[in-house]
């Protein structure tokens, strides 16, 4: 029997480093917003049974028309998000069916995830049960103190840049929001989250091209990789 997994793609950030009046995610790269092409790559990945997709409050109905235009028949449900992104997927998390055992959660604004390494993240959190995509970090990292100085240099063979998509047992990753919201904890990510119950989350190697969509430096970037690298099927 089939595991079932649910994707639950967060969306609902403003994103103000882009410096735009329209949401970055809203934004258009090759003639289609960039979450469009988020939704498309997990829409034809044989692996995934549902998406919920959680946005803005106030661009539920343009994402429900998304659905329709594009055919994304594996969004079960638009919901809006909380204040935060860790609220966010919790709602999300509420509003995957029952029959979900396994979930992956993933940024809006990241669209060019390979099927490969959204495959192997989710064989290995069945092994593990929690598994993230991630990359080496090239450059020298530097912890620097509040007046600027820098005050350590870890060493970059144990650094790692974390990705998403972000693979889970459903049951676990419920559990770590539900302990963090009693605790009133804010992660940086669900990794984070499911760490503090104790659990070990595995690292899978993904590439640098799964490249978050954040400031107008990444735009021109994310049009040749969608040129070059990562076009769609059409």
């Amino acid at each position: 029997m089939k595991d079932k997994l649910g994707i639950v793609i967060v969306a609902a950030g403003r994103g103000s480093r882009m410096g735009t009046q329209e949401s970055k995610q809203y934004l258009q790269i090759d003639d289609k917003p960039i979450l469009v092409h988020t939704l498309l790559r997990f829409e034809r990945m044989a692996a995934v049974d549902e998406i919920v997709l959680v946005t803005g409050a106030d661009d539920v109905e343009r994402c429900e028309g998304y659905a329709q235009q594009y055919g994304l028949d594996k969004i079960k449900q638009v919901i809006p998000g909380g204040k935060e992104r860790q609220d966010s997927v919790y709602q999300g998390l509420l509003a995957l069916s029952g029959q979900v055992e396994w979930v992956m959660v993933h940024d809006g604004v990241r669209p060019f995830a390979a099927e490969e390494h959204v495959t192997a993240c989710f064989v290995k959190s069945k092994a593990t049960g929690a598994a993230v995509l991630a990359v080496p970090v090239k450059d020298t990292i530097k912890v620097v103190d509040g007046d600027g100085f820098i005050k350590a240099t870890p060493d970059r063979s144990s650094l790692w840049a974390i990705q998403t998509p972000q693979a889970f047992r459903f049951s676990l990753l419920l559990e770590a929001h539900e302990q963090a919201r009693r605790e009133s904890f804010l992660g940086t990510d669900d990794a984070m989250l499911v760490e503090r119950l104790g659990t070990k989350v595995a690292v899978v190697e993904s590439d640098y091209y799964n490249i978050k969509i954040t400031t107008p430096e990444d735009l021109p970037w994310a049009e040749w990789i969608i040129r070059h690298v990562r076009g769609e099927k059409k």
